[in-house]
């Protein structure tokens, strides 16, 4: 056995792994196989493989990286022997298959650790499965191209993996293309905003045009310029050169006359993915474009025949694997446009015969803006359903291809369930509902709200509260703070130009932008950027008083946040070292002397005199003024400052108002929002835009959340399924109905099953008797507990370092007692807690057993205590809460550090029943005496002599089961259909009586 450089370890082990395929195997014959005839002297010892490795040898670890993150994120092989996907257990599956020893899965772990990342959420029909491993593999030559383009720009391992899981997780609920049934599959993709919806769609279309695929319409926003985007995005990263050149000389000129990118000198077209020569020629297919980066579709260019595909066999209908598989694939992106869509179904009805065999895959972006059914259904006539414009011409599309799948992608949550789940025609995704996973390093709510944070206020910093990093919060006594935002505009375009200089790549920093949306109207659009325009050239940036404005910014903002959040990126000792790049910012953010732009417009014409197109214009550094048309669609490149106050009562817009979430990749430290918390609102009123935002944001994730949790499959059948979806968050979102008024859901929600989970109700009554009633319901429990506190204990985790200790009055209470006091209570909306309150009531046996509940009150420090007598109780601990803006809930009701502990408990009785506080049968009440106020001062004016007014205080619990408290089919929820006979039926007539 000869010495073995690391160059011929890597020939021998990318040729084992790739023998194997997607399935790890025994990993010595096959790397002796793969060695024997070049390199048979070669060592092939763990011993050396572990040696390689811990050396850092960059490729070895890099081919490694790529087959154990792939076989780390597969979803349900045979071989994983049941282990969840990204976790050590199915890590500890893959070294089993493969045979390796302890020191060289130490190494490899070192190496390339589990990506312990979530995936998807899928709520999903029963489906016959077809879209295989063995099938993907065997066609895969488009999504290989993209893979190798998302890896060149720069995507890890896992990100590639996640994405890979995702789009398959939609394919393989579409309907097989080869299959002789014509059937239409619909779903909807939740995304987060500005997240990469675009990837996964491209990685979707990648996948169902290498399974057969072969018309595929991509609806890409309601402008000229969003449409371009997405075409230039899917010409570069999946359709690739050759199809765009479709056999044209590149070194011709004459022949480039009309070809977009290289024909008119697109400085990217280099970077367009290059499959090596036509596909037809290597053994794929070819791609044909029927629109271009500049031309929507108008016609079909060479006319109907455009879409006449060759069949091999021509007895055989298309769909047919001997014809299926030869044929080219037709890709067009349009826009939402009523004169676009028309010309489209037109031109298709005039083609016979073959619809009816071409599998088409509709992809809506933006699905829930210009697609959904908003006509008023008052004004429909009996029997039938009015549409909206664009919502008809898809259902004509939709109509015209028995084999086409229509696919939505939204970031607005609950966008589906204002689609009627009844109407057969409609887009509602009746199929799959898949939530995406929130990306690696995605700025969203986690990183401009402190949500749930247990650190107390005034122990908040730059290091550990997001809304002090990056929050800035304009009030009555702060003034606007318009001129601060702008100032900071400037020190971060500073402090990018001074990081681009010193080594970090500047990519990111192409584009600098600020945000500045305050009004819907146009006319105060036009006054707002005069008055800007004016502010910055009398800011003085060049001046001795406009660098002493900036310097103290500086000082007392930017240097320490990224101090504390950005520690690993070169930045600037002082001021003066950082002044020379506030002078390149400037002039960068200057030029042309408008610093400022307005978008307000809703035309093509007026898009395009802007000259705002962020993937042809080599820097955009500017400040924009707009309103909605801000919010839709329209990507806002490197904004790095946010300035927002605009109010509005709809939380979809609010949520699409979330221009700041994004990647901010080298500059995470520099993003700052500054927002309205006390803004006017009607003639009396003012809202915390900060706290509105942050009260959508909770429903969004509470939203995903069961989602998530209810995903799980139960012996190999869904727990719920799309149609499910709309009455279950119509529990916590009463207005959310049918479209038509003379429907109703079908499915009711009955039943919600949380073994060892919080059960947390928040929509208390508001009207006082009848809090005192629940007050007075609640009293004879309080006897139970014990006037001396007890001490909780939270051990160090990623939150802290050090112990977190409180204290709380204890005692137990059966649950029979239990469970009657929480039967007699009254509440705003019974809906929302009735389906926890079944399922409690059956833990007497019926479901599972509870004997009795640790009920908990917990104390506030001393400086913030204000105890009181409930009704003659011992003295409680009185907690301040706040409803939800606009909303009659709280937010939330347990602290933080209080779940913590009670969790730990529920758990460690689950897992260690012998050394646990708690009996396997018990469960925890955690009991708040809830002041609903802004200020310290309201929850003092409820108490006299000692004693709570009883009328002003919510009695507010959260509940953990035991573990134990589970029912034996590990069902979690029930439904019931109102209609039995109509059982498998959305939505049913509302009875007239």
């Amino acid at each position: 056995m000869s010495y073995t450089p690391a160059n011929v370890l890597l020939d021998i082990h990318t040729s084992a792994l790739a023998g194997m395929g997607s399935i790890p195997k025994p990993f010595a014959p096959w790397a002796a196989l793969a060695a024997q005839e070049d390199y048979p002297d070669a060592d092939l010892s763990e011993e050396h493989f572990r040696t390689t490795l811990i050396s850092g040898d960059p490729t070895l670890i890099t081919l490694w990286s790529r087959h154990l993150t792939a076989w780390d994120f597969a979803e349900g092989p045979k071989w994983a022997q049941d282990s969840p996907a990204r976790t050590d257990e199915r890590r500890l599956a893959i070294y089993e298959r493969l045979r390796f020893g302890s020191d060289l899965r130490k190494a490899l772990d070192n190496a390339v650790p589990v990506a312990k990342l979530p995936g998807p959420t899928v709520i999903t029909k029963e489906f016959t499965p077809w879209y295989t491993p063995e099938r993907a593999a065997a066609r895969s030559f488009y999504w290989t191209a993209y893979e190798r383009k998302l890896r060149a720009k720069g995507w890890s391992d896992s990100a590639v993996a996640s994405l890979d899981e995702a789009s398959r997780a939609v394919v393989e609920r579409l309907a097989d293309p080869e299959q002789a049934e014509a059937r239409q599959a619909k779903g909807l993709v939740v995304g987060y905003v500005q997240s990469g919806k675009t990837a996964n769609f491209t990685g979707v279309t990648a996948k169902a045009i290498d399974a057969g695929y072969r018309l595929v319409i991509v609806l890409g926003g309601t402008l000229n310029l969003l449409r371009a985007q997405t075409q230039r995005r899917i010409d570069m990263e999946l359709i690739g050169q050759e199809n765009i050149l479709r056999g044209a000389d590149p070194d011709d000129l004459d022949s480039l006359v009309g070809v977009d990118y290289v024909g008119d000198g697109d400085e990217d077209w280099p970077d367009f993915v290059r499959h090596g020569g036509r596909p037809s020629v290597l053994g794929a297919f070819d791609i044909e474009r029927l629109t271009t980066r500049d031309k929507d579709y108008k016609s079909l260019a060479q006319g109907i025949r455009a879409l006449e595909f060759e069949k091999r066999e021509p007895t055989l209908p298309l769909c047919d694997p001997a014809n299926l598989h030869h044929a080219a694939a037709r890709v067009l992106v349009v826009k939402k446009n009523k004169s676009v869509l028309q010309k489209l179904v037109k031109d298709l009805k005039q083609i016979h015969g073959l619809l009816g065999e071409l599998p088409a895959l509709i992809i809506d972006d933006e699905s829930d803006q210009a697609s959904i059914n908003t006509s008023d259904p008052k004004k429909w006539e009996r029997g039938s359903t009015d549409r909206t414009a664009i919502n008809k011409l898809i259902s004509d599309l939709l109509g015209l291809l028995p084999r086409a799948q229509y696919v939505g992608y939204t970031a607005t949550p609950f966008a589906n369930v204002f689609v009627d789940p009844g109407d057969d025609q409609d887009i509602f995704p009746s199929d799959f509902l898949i939530s995406l996973p929130r990306p690696s390093g995605y700025m969203g709510a986690q990183d401009f709200h402190d949500l749930d944070s247990a650190i107390p206020l005034n122990e908040r910093t730059y290091a550990n509260s997001q809304e002090k990093a990056h929050v800035r919060g304009i009030y009555e006594s702060t003034g606007d703070r318009l001129q601060e935002a702008m100032d900071s505009f400037v020190l971060s375009g500073a402090l990018k130009l001074y990081r681009a200089d010193h080594g970090v790549p500047d990519g990111p920093f192409r584009h600098h932008t600020m945000l500045v949306h305050q009004s819907v109207r146009k006319d105060d659009h036009a006054e707002l950027a005069l008055r800007i325009n004016s502010m910055w050239h009398q800011a003085g940036y060049s001046s001795t008083a406009g660098h002493a404005r900036l310097a103290d910014l500086w000082e007392s903002d930017f240097a320490p946040v990224s101090e504390a959040r950005a520690s690993d990126l070169p930045t600037p000792s002082s001021y003066e070292e950082l002044r020379p790049y506030v002078n390149a910012s400037r002039q960068r953010i200057g030029s042309g002397g408008q610093p400022v732009v307005v978008v307000n417009g809703d035309t093509d014409l007026y898009f395009d005199q802007l000259d705002l197109d962020f993937d042809r214009t080599p820097h955009v550094w500017k400040i924009l003024v707009g309103g909605t048309k801000l919010s839709r669609g329209f990507t806002v490149e490197g904004l790095t400052v946010t300035y927002y106050r605009r109010t509005t009562q709809q939380a979809d817009t609010l949520m699409q108002m979330g221009r700041w979430f994004g990647f901010r990749p080298g500059y995470r430290d520099l993003v700052r929002l500054y927002i309205g918390r006390e803004e006017q609102f009607g003639r009396d009123k003012s809202v915390d835009l900060y706290e509105a935002y942050e009260g959508i944001c909770r429903d969004e994730e509470t939203f995903r959340d069961q989602l998530a949790r209810y995903a799980e499959m139960v012996d190999g059948v869904p727990q719920i399924t799309p149609r499910d979806v709309p009455p279950l968050v119509a529990q916590h979102l009463p207005w959310i109905k049918p479209s038509a008024r003379n429907k109703m859901f079908n499915a009711e929600l009955v039943e919600i099953r949380s073994p060892g989970r919080p059960i947390e109700p928040a929509s208390y009554p508001l009207d006082r008797a009848a809090l005192k009633r629940n007050t007075e319901r609640w009293r004879p429990l309080l006897d139970v507990l014990d006037a001396t506190p007890r001490l909780f204990t939270n051990p160090p985790d990623a939150s802290s370092a050090l112990d977190r200790k409180f204290e709380a009055l204890t005692g137990a209470v059966s649950h029979t007692d239990l469970v009657k006091v929480l039967s007699q209570l009254e509440w705003e909306r019974p809906q929302y807690f009735d389906p926890h309150l079944t399922y409690l009531r059956q833990l007497d046996g019926t479901l599972a057993k509870v004997d009795n509940w640790l009920l908990i009150s917990p104390r506030l420090t001393s400086g913030a205590r204000v105890e009181a007598g409930i009704l003659g109780s011992v003295p409680l601990s009185l907690v301040r809460r706040r409803l939800q803006a606009g909303k009659t809930v709280f937010g939330r009701i347990a602290g933080v550090e209080h779940r913590l502990a009670a969790q730990r408990l529920i758990d460690e009785a689950a897992s260690a029943p012998g050394k646990s506080a708690l009996g396997p049968t018990t469960g925890v009440v955690l009991l708040y005496p809830v002041v609903e106020g802004k200020a310290h001062d309201d929850v003092t004016a409820v108490v006299r002599n000692g004693a709570a007014d009883p009328s002003r205080i919510v009695m507010a619990f959260t509940l953990i089961p035991p573990a134990s408290a589970a029912s034996t089919d590990r069902r979690l929820v029930r439904f019931r259909a109102k209609d039995s006979r109509h059982r498998d039926d959305a939505t049913i007539p509302v009875d007239p009586a």
